[in-house]
């Protein structure tokens, strides 16, 4: 299968499972609809497909609910395959991606460190004024 093709598969995936998620059709507990499904990788064969998911919440908090959707595997690759029209539908394994709460964070250091150079810049600035006077 070409790569365009497991893509666009991947992306299906993605999207129907979001919308399972948010509509609670998964009775699980431990899964909540503040859980975001970031991307699907296919596997070339179509036997495997992996699910990243992520949320801005504790971690602990998103790994019980990866946990609810690995348990709730089963009912997923049935209710999805029942709406795609593929021959073999992958086998899903669900898995906690940091990726985005990392970039935040990232993001939050960077803008940190900026503020304090301004901060140690205009400090300075004002000192050499004082010396001028």
């Amino acid at each position: 299968m070409s790569s365009f093709r497991l893509v666009r598969l991947g992306e299906q995936i993605r999207e129907e499972i979001s919308k399972m998620i948010l509509s609670r059709q998964i009775k699980d507990p431990r899964v909540s609809t503040f859980l975001s499904v970031n991307r699907v990788d296919v596997s070339g064969d179509l036997g495997y497909a992996k699910v990243y998911v992520s949320s801005f919440m504790s971690e602990k908090e998103t790994e019980k609910g990866v946990r609810g959707l690995q348990s709730a595997a089963g009912f997923i690759q049935s209710t999805i395959a029942k709406k795609l029209t593929i021959r073999q539908f992958p086998k899903l394994t669900f898995v906690q991606d940091c990726s985005i709460k990392n970039g935040f964070e990232m993001v939050q250091k960077l803008n940190q460190l900026e503020a304090s150079e301004k901060e140690s810049e205009s400090s300075f600035s004002d000192e050499k004024t004082s010396e001028g006077e």
